[in-house]
């Protein structure tokens, strides 16, 4: 049986939720993080609760947190499989930071890996292929009648639960996530009420990495960031995606854009995310054209001996600490913690802000931490074997 850790932070304010409804037709009765924002809305004393977890296979073990901290709501996602697919040991682990609202986050985290093991390109051992369609696939399936639904429930089901740790789906939902395939799972052409729904307005970065032996592929979309550790020597595996990237840039202005103040048409500050379909309007262009795009850039890499740890998450971490000073924090931790998930919890504490005053240290925050046990690095033998 596959381990799974699935869990679900406010960037900025889009448009009105009038103005949002009138131009997409939508008619979401719920609260404004559905398709409004909540930038810039602190608590008065942070949330420090964490949700936690490790797993571990014949190859990886992994260790992961995520933390409110001090916004009003927890808007990260999650997602860790040892397994996914047990034919080829393929594992899978996702970090992604919503904006806007919770429910994108939410989504990718509990369908991304679906998509993922569905395609032809991933039976066709075409990792990075079936990667790039997986995240294509989430701003399909937001879409229309189906994807307005599970949006509805996906926001309900976290009003419920509150938003002191932010989880995405219950025991019962990563079950599902992990054995359902086809059926239902796979109809999100449904025709009926709401199926003329563009989809949502609030959005997430995605970064994925998938591990199959020795071969690791990374996709983003966005600014959280996947890094590895050679020899302890810290290498992004991914780009950060923003408004002042020259290529990125190019496709604004092309695409009919343009950057105001470091943001895209003003309000958004990153430039590629999975969601945010305002800024996808346009039926003339495929959607690698789009002002804000949903396309990855994909990664692949062998690992080799000296490759030690890769490390997954948002930029509420990386606003904090640079790539390599976070892959000095673990080699430092790892000769005496009991778990990975300690040591999550710890750059999690390190990079909380102790108020407010300043934006760094403010954001929500989630990190995943996946060790190559046989890599032949140091990290390698340095975690207790207890894991």
């Amino acid at each position: 049986m596959p381990q799974i850790s699935s869990s679900v932070t406010p960037r900025y304010h889009l448009k009105s939720q009038r103005q949002k409804q009138e131009e997409e037709g939508c008619r979401f009765k719920l609260s404004l993080l559905v398709l409004g924002g909540t930038m810039g809305i602190y608590l008065s004393t942070p949330k420090t609760e964490k949700i936690s977890e490790d797993g571990e296979n014949a190859e990886l073990r992994f260790g992961l947190s995520a933390m409110q901290g001090w916004r009003e709501s927890m808007e990260d996602a999650h997602t860790a499989i040892l397994d996914v697919d047990e034919k080829t040991s393929t594992s899978i682990f996702g970090v992604f930071d919503g904006h806007g609202g919770k429910v994108v986050s939410k989504f990718c985290a509990k369908y991304l890996h679906r998509e993922v093991i569905k395609c032809d390109a991933y039976a066709k051992g075409d990792l990075g292929g079936s990667l790039e369609h997986s995240f294509l696939r989430m701003d399909e399936m937001m879409k229309g009648a189906r994807g307005y639904r599970e949006l509805m429930l996906l926001e309900e089901k976290s009003g419920k639960a509150g938003n002191s740790h932010g989880s995405a789906n219950d025991e019962s939902d990563r079950f599902n996530s992990a054995i359902q395939t086809e059926g239902n799972d796979g109809n999100w052409t449904e025709v009926g009420p709401n199926s003329d729904y563009k989809g949502p307005s609030s959005g997430s970065t995605a970064v994925v990495a998938l591990i199959r032996g020795r071969n690791l592929i990374v996709a983003n979309a966005g600014d959280s960031r996947c890094i590895i550790s050679r020899r302890g020597q810290a290498e992004n595996l991914s780009v950060d995606h923003k408004p002042e990237l020259e290529l990125e840039k190019e496709r604004i202005n092309k695409a009919g854009g343009f950057i105001h103040a470091g943001r895209v048409n003003g309000s958004l500050n990153l430039t590629r995310a999975i969601g945010d379909m305002e800024f996808k309007y346009q039926t003339d262009l495929p959607p690698d054209k789009q002002i804000v795009t949903c396309c990855p850039d994909i990664r692949q890499v062998d690992i080799g001996p000296g490759d030690e740890f890769i490390v997954l998450a948002c930029d509420g971490i990386w606003d904090v600490m640079s790539s390599q000073a976070v892959v000095d924090f673990v080699i430092q931790k790892l000769p005496t913690a009991k778990t990975l998930s300690s040591i999550c919890e710890d750059i999690l504490d390190h990079c909380l802000s102790p108020s407010t005053r300043q934006q760094e240290g403010c954001d929500n925050m989630s990190i995943i931490i996946v060790q190559l046990k046989q890599s032949g690095g140091v990290a390698s033998g340095s975690a207790d074997p207890s894991l």
